[in-house]
């Protein structure tokens, strides 16, 4: 059974649900249907679609005041903040969109990356993802921020992040370092050792030793522990960016030791 409830007025204290009241009988519902279904799925961490078949819950379409359908409403912190009846062109839905979804969840994100002190971005972002833990890309960026120190965390919060997100390759990154900084050290060999003088360097963010250790690691042994060595310089190069100063000072020598 359909719980509105918890489906749409809960749901929509994470994220901007919008639903969509429609019939099987109805043919400019046949229509507006796939093109809202595309628009969901393109705009999947924006917003989430909630179908309701009129048919099935007259109860719930008499009490939201459905008397024409398609009838599509918006719901954010459980009000209707914007609505529309009939069938419209992908084009203007998007623009409608546009208008409509609340500024503030994107703009507190962006805010909130921008921040330039790392315990009260860390802090502000735990905020974030408790309000919408949906959000993937405020779940990725706290990962990113708590890898080093609480590397169980980290994986979690970016396990739903699969191959088919825009976020994945990012999140693999973390999947990698997380992986880094709980394994254990394995006595004899040169790579390890290398990798756990990394991994000391990473949990007090002296990032130059880290990689400096990380290359050393992999010109001792690049294929250890399933390329970890390899795996790791790259998903570090990759959280700093091309213009950050380690990459640039250390990328060249990384991609010499590797050929």
């Amino acid at each position: 059974m359909f719980d509105f409830q918890k489906q749409v007025i809960e749901k929509s204290h994470q994220t901007p649900v919008l639903v969509d009241f429609w019939a099987p009988w109805c043919g400019p519902c046949r229509v507006l249907g796939p093109v809202l279904e595309r628009l969901a799925e393109e705009q999947k961490d924006r917003w989430e679609l909630v179908k309701i078949n009129t048919e099935e819950e007259q109860q719930l379409a008499m009490q939201h005041g459905i008397r024409s359908i398609p009838n599509v409403k918006l719901f954010h912190h459980g009000k209707v903040v914007g609505e529309f009846a009939g069938a419209k062109p992908k084009h203007q839905i998007e623009q409608w969109l546009d208008e409509h979804i609340p500024e503030p969840f994107f703009n507190e994100l962006q805010a909130i990356l921008d921040e330039p002190d790392e315990t009260t971005k860390t802090e502000r972002l735990r905020h974030f993802v408790a309000e919408y833990p949906d959000n993937k890309e405020a779940k990725l960026a706290l990962a990113q921020q708590l890898v080093f120190q609480q590397p169980e965390e980290a994986q979690e919060l970016v396990a739903a992040i699969q191959i088919d997100d825009l976020e994945f390759d990012s999140a693999e990154d973390i999947r990698i370092l997380a992986y880094l900084m709980q394994l254990k050290k394995e006595n004899g060999s040169a790579a390890s050792s290398h990798l756990d003088a990394a991994r000391q360097a990473l949990a007090t963010s002296d990032f130059e030793t880290a990689i400096q250790r990380i290359i050393d690691a992999t010109m001792a042994d690049k294929s250890y522990a399933n390329d970890l060595p390899r795996l790791s310089a790259i998903a570090l190069f990759r959280l700093w960016g091309r213009e950050h100063p380690l990459t640039q000072a250390y990328r060249r020598r990384f991609d010499m030791v590797l050929y």
